[in-house]
């Protein structure tokens, strides 16, 4: 099968999909994800269609806050941040063309980070280890 250059609503719908599922059956993962989510994820995954159509393709359907509704969450932490993107990542090498999926890795990672960043540091931080080097 050729991996598509190409990125679609289709393409992003079973990129979501596909990624979701890894999600749900990841050991590390799965339990922080049905605890806020349950059994019912209809809404997430149009959420997160929605998100990544905005961000891949300016659709401008995502009107949410991730800051936000990832600061609601419990149990994460910011070693989740990499098996989120070890999953998310190995899910574009199977569905995308390697640059295609390099592309959106790339973007995922910046997202993750400033995610990341908001969620577990904060200036003190910072300026804690400058003061320690």
């Amino acid at each position: 099968m050729t991996r598509p250059h190409a990125i679609t609503e289709d393409a992003i719908a079973t990129l979501v999909d596909r990624f979701y599922a890894r999600v749900r059956a990841d050991p590390l993962l799965g339990p922080v994800f049905a605890r806020a989510i349950g059994d019912d994820w209809t809404a997430h995954l149009g959420t997160m269609r929605d998100f990544w159509s905005s961000v891949l393709l300016k659709s401008g359907r995502y009107g949410g806050n991730p800051l936000a509704a990832h600061g609601r969450l419990s149990g994460v932490t910011p070693e989740l941040f990499d098996r989120w993107l070890a999953l998310f990542g190995a899910t574009l090498a199977e569905l995308f063309a390697p640059a295609t999926a390099a592309d959106i890795r790339s973007r995922a990672e910046r997202i993750a980070g400033s995610l990341k960043l908001a969620m577990f540091y904060s200036p003190d931080d910072i300026e804690r280890r400058r003061a320690a080097r």
